[in-house]
């Protein structure tokens, strides 16, 4: 097994930017704590135009990720999306803001996308314990409380569950 990271993670989420890989990665580490820039690869030519750097490695809060100024080829969706869980309302509310700086958009239930299209969750934890819950009325009513929220909120999580 060959590991790239100094960490012992074997898998390491690749972000494709168009030309913003740096400027991301700067944008993402000063927003989670415990993050930083770990490498940015010099520059070099993809698909014979110059681009600066071709691939930033970084981390945020310990986990590393690496992104990769490809070109317009491919954009984000969806479909892939990083999953923050957040132990108070505060937190939620800290993060989603910071997230939507420069032109990001909310979207429901917790996730939005960043300015670069990457989508995020922005998750209060207390959310999977409600939904776990072994009354399923209980679990049904924070669901649906959910599904109508853009950013979530605890406090009406919690009114869901109590009512």
């Amino acid at each position: 097994m060959v590991q790239t990271q100094a960490n012992s993670q074997q898998i390491t989420p690749f972000l494709w930017f168009d030309h913003q890989a740096e400027e991301a990665a700067r944008f993402y580490t000063s927003i989670f704590p415990n993050s930083k820039i770990t490498s940015i690869h010099p520059k070099a030519r993809v698909q014979g135009q110059p681009v600066q750097p071709t691939i930033v490695s970084f981390e945020l809060n310990g986990l590393a990720l690496m992104g990769l100024n490809g070109g317009p080829h491919f954009s984000f969706s969806p479909a892939i999306s990083l999953f923050v869980s957040c132990d108070t309302q505060q937190e939620v509310d800290e993060l989603w803001d910071k997230l939507l700086e420069g032109g990001g958009q909310p979207e429901r239930c917790g996730w939005l996308k960043d300015r670069y299209g990457l989508s995020w969750q922005i998750v209060p934890r207390i959310l999977g314990e409600l939904m776990q819950s072994e009354e399923p009325e209980r679990a049904a009513r924070v669901n649906e409380a959910m599904l109508k929220m853009i950013k979530l909120d605890v406090q009406t999580l919690k009114e869901a569950y109590e009512a």
